[in-house]
């Protein structure tokens, strides 16, 4: 095995464990602690489509995961997909050759745009079920 060939992954893993540390340590689910408050939420009032995802974060390291699809669901899904791009990209490496995954697909980009528009506008309609969307 190349360790050289791991440098990459293991710079990330780094970066996101140190993410996850200070969302860990700040708890964003107090109220005025000391992460930052979504500035779309705190400009205009309405949830952007990354609204509750330090929340969501933090009930996933928490081993919450109704709580944190309660606070971004789509967040979730993404995670989910960074993951399993994340273990392509890896495998990629320790083969020695480009491993291809989902988002390489052409359709993927598309896809995942239009998810993150209806999410931005299903999570802020005023009725219905839409209410329990809010963060």
């Amino acid at each position: 095995m190349n360790a050289r060939a791991l440098a990459a992954p293991l710079a990330v893993v780094a970066a996101a464990a140190g993410g996850c540390a200070a969302i860990w340590l700040a708890d964003p689910t107090v109220p005025g602690g000391i992460l930052p408050v979504c500035p779309t939420k705190a400009l205009l009032g309405i949830a952007c489509p990354g609204c509750g995802s330090l929340r969501m974060i933090y009930s996933l390291l928490h081993l919450d995961v109704v709580a944190a699809v309660r606070f971004n669901a789509l967040g979730v899904v993404a995670l989910l997909l960074l993951l399993w791009a994340y273990g392509a990209w890896v495998y990629g490496r320790l083969a020695g050759r480009r491993v291809l995954s989902w988002q390489h697909l052409r359709w993927s980009a598309p896809v995942a745009l239009t998810l993150v528009v209806v999410w931005f506008v299903v999570r802020n309609l005023n009725f219905g079920p839409f209410v329990a969307l809010h963060v």
